[in-house]
């Protein structure tokens, strides 16, 4: 096994950039008007999309850190909990009922968890063209591409805890709202929703344009890791619905799931 640390991550970014880039190329490469849609087990829909950027991302890794073992949302049987070093953890299709339906707001997530905990994050929107990435300690970016051609890298940050009369922000989910989640926001002052698809969410977080996103209801593990990486890398947190740090790859017989979890611009406002 082997230990990545942030340091060592840094020189992962623009290879690992690269790879989710093309899978997501390999995903608008697919007629979404002809393509087949097949159900889990737990009736969540997966398509050729989701397949062929999970291929891509697999071979691209067993390439750049074949030593380093990887979880992925199409591939967890594969998977041998618990990672108690460093391992990549991958969402090649987040957001699949957005893509289904037509919309823009999906993504490639990828992580790199050490330890349990996230240190890198790529969270790419293909359609969108734009990705969000970032190395804890080390910062965070916004990047807008067009296929493979990249634009210059903007730095990011969360912005700081809404004054007393200012708006709160908060991100929702267009598919997966919970009773909890909507008292939770109702609790914050001056609270408006704004509606973003997957892990979208996590990006506009990071840079700022909204300031919580409330999850009380369970999530798998490759659906935050890669945004906790970069909203806290951008200066936020991300825990659990008590205030505790989340844990990955450390637990597979409850597979791999988050009970809940909330994504805060401010570390300042995560009082409980």
């Amino acid at each position: 096994m082997r230990i990545i640390d942030g340091k060592a991550a840094s020189q992962l970014m623009e290879p690992l950039t690269a790879l989710v880039v093309k899978a997501g190329e390999a995903i608008l490469a697919v007629n979404r008007a002809a393509m087949r849609v097949d159900g889990k087990q737990d009736g969540s829909p997966v398509t050729e999309a989701d397949l062929a950027a999970d291929r891509i991302i697999a071979d691209g890794l067993a390439r750049l850190a074949g030593d380093v073992p990887t979880l992925s949302e199409e591939r967890t049987q594969l998977a041998c909990p618990p990672f108690r070093d460093s391992f990549f953890l991958i969402d090649p299709l987040d957001g699949t009922k957005e893509f289904v339906a037509g919309r823009d707001e999906f993504t490639v997530n990828l992580a790199l968890v050490t330890r349990g905990v996230p240190v890198l994050g790529i969270v790419a929107a293909p359609a969108l063209g734009l990705l969000w990435r970032g190395i804890v300690g080390h910062g965070a970016e916004r990047v807008a591409f067009d296929g493979a051609i990249m634009g210059a890298a903007e730095p990011i940050h969360t912005r700081a805890l809404p004054k007393p009369g200012e708006t709160w922000i908060a991100a929702v989910s267009r598919s997966h709202g919970d009773p909890r989640s909507e008292v939770f926001i109702d609790s914050r002052p001056n609270a408006v929703r704004k509606t973003v698809g997957s892990a979208v969410k996590f990006g506009r977080i990071a840079e700022g344009s909204a300031d919580i996103y409330p999850r009380f209801g369970p999530t798998s593990e490759w659906d935050v890791g890669a945004g906790c990486a970069v909203v806290t890398a951008a200066g936020g947190r991300v825990t659990d619905g008590k205030g505790g740090e989340l844990k990955f790859g450390e637990r597979g017989d409850t597979g791999f799931i988050i009970p809940e979890f909330i994504a805060w611009g401010d570390p300042q406002a995560a009082r409980f």
